[in-house]
Formats: C-alpha cells, sequence, structure tokens
C-alpha cells in the first residue's frame, strides 16, 4: 500500500509520500514522488496503484515534457498530459493484466505552479486519466491508505493554515497511518513549493530524524486524553469514580 498526500495552502503546496512497497513477503523502499521540469516551471507527481503501470506512464510523460514542453504553460494542461498517457498505457496493458487476475489501478497526485499558473495548483487523477482539482474548502488529497491520516486534517487543516503547519500536520497523518498499518513506513521524501517565489525543496526524511516527535505525539495525545471531561461517564452507573483505567477496561470485557 502507498500514503501520498497533497497539500494546498495559501502559502502553496505541501507533498508527502512514503516509500514502502509490499510484495508477497518481502519489503522494500522505492521513491513514490517524482519531479518534472518544463519550459515553464516545475511539477511534481505522486502515484498509487501498480508499479509497472506508474514506471511507463512517468516515462511517456517525460518523453511529451521533452517534446511539447513549451505548450504547457499551465498546471491544467500538465494534467491532461499525463492523463493522455495513462489512456495510452491503459490500451497497451490493461488486457493484458485483467488477463493476469489485476486490475488497471493507478491514482496520481500532480501538484505545481506554471507561468501562466496566479497560484499554485493540485490535482488527483483518476486511473481512467480523469481529473479534479482540490480547492480551497477541503485543501489536501490522499491516495492509497486514506483512512488512519484523514481525521486529523479534517480537523485542522484549511486553506489559511502555514506551509509549517500543513507540514506538521501531513507528518501526523501520517505518523498516524504508519502505526496503524504495516504496509506504509519510512523513509518520508517531502516537497515544499513556495506560492511567492515558485521554489521548490525536496526533503527525504529517515524514521531516527522524526522518532521524538513520533514519541511526543503519542504522549501529547494520552495527554489530552486525560484532559477531557468526565462528568459524561458519570451516567454510568456501574461506574465508580474510584476505578481506575485498568478496571473500567476489565468492567468492559
Amino acid at each position: 500500500m502507498t500514503y501520498c498526500l497533497g497539500i494546498r495552502v495559501k502559502q502553496g503546496l505541501v507533498a508527502l509520500a512514503d516509500t514502502r512497497i509490499t510484495m508477497g513477503t518481502e519489503t522494500t523502499t522505492a521513491k513514490k514522488i517524482s519531479l518534472h521540469k518544463t519550459n515553464h516551471g516545475t511539477v511534481f507527481l505522486m502515484t498509487s496503484g501498480l508499479r509497472s503501470i506508474r514506471d511507463k506512464a512517468v516515462i511517456y510523460f517525460e518523453d511529451v515534457l521533452k517534446k511539447d514542453g513549451e505548450n504547457y504553460d499551465r498546471m491544467y494542461n500538465v494534467a491532461n498530459a499525463f492523463g493522455a498517457q495513462l489512456r495510452k498505457v491503459a490500451q497497451e496493458d490493461k488486457e493484458a493484466l485483467a488477463a493476469s487476475g489485476l486490475n488497471f489501478n493507478l491514482y496520481t497526485i500532480v501538484g505545481g505552479k506554471l507561468s501562466e499558473d496566479h497560484e499554485p495548483k493540485l490535482f488527483l487523477l483518476y486511473p481512467e486519466g480523469n481529473w479534479i482539482e482540490i480547492g480551497t474548502a477541503a485543501p489536501f488529497t490522499i491516495i492509497g491508505n486514506s483512512g488512519y491520516g484523514k481525521p486529523i486534517l479534517n480537523r485542522t487543516l484549511n486553506y489559511q493554515s502555514t506551509l509549517r503547519f500543513a507540514l506538521k500536520t501531513g507528518f501526523l497523518s501520517f505518523d498516524s497511518t504508519r502505526v496503524s498499518a504495516n504496509d506504509v513506513g519510512f523513509p518520508i521524501d517531502v516537497v515544499i513549493l513556495k506560492a511567492e517565489t515558485g521554489e521548490i525543496i525536496e526533503k527525504r526524511f529517515e524514521e531516527n530524524e522524526l522518532k521524538d516527535i513520533s514519541r511526543l505525539w503519542g504522549e501529547k495525545l494520552s495527554d489530552i486524553i486525560r484532559e477531557i471531561p468526565e462528568e459524561w461517564i458519570d451516567k454510568i452507573n456501574t461506574l465508580s469514580d474510584h476505578r481506575d483505567d485498568e478496571a473500567f477496561i476489565s468492567l468492559q470485557q
């Protein structure tokens, strides 16, 4: 499985991708985010799905950028171009994959800011090659293992959040997924795009660099749960004020 997160805020874009790949009983790492230069700027891609589809579509896409890159001055042009390559790969491989019992499956997050874009843009592409733009009301999208990481983003993130806050929240979203799913893990790749300057920064974080943040996140969660008022629990008649947490768990069992 995969965890790839794209966030769009007023100050720019944050992209975060894990690197774990599971094949049967084997686990390895591979980069799931890539940067691609055009005549009008740099864009990034993140993918979740069959690796063979991803690699072929990205190679075709790079060829298109080399040939027609001067025509892509807005991000929707890039989204259309990658979608077209997805459809091309589907025409070539979908039937053979189906015969082997595999679905043609590749979800893609595309982001960047090109010369004619007034602000950074973020798109989610479906396996069929069609796309939606990530707007300001719900300024993020996740592909891959999305269930565990959404709650913190839904509760805290908005379009006015700073890039620093977006990255911090994005990491905590990844960490929540990592501890709940053994097919998502370190290292993680991060890309930041600054809206004001168009500067793109890429960084890889190893687990030992962020283990203290993971530990602190767990401790703060426990502290906050302890601070939440408990008057509503008093409505459970069988629960004594003097019973501790272990007794409560025993009662429920």
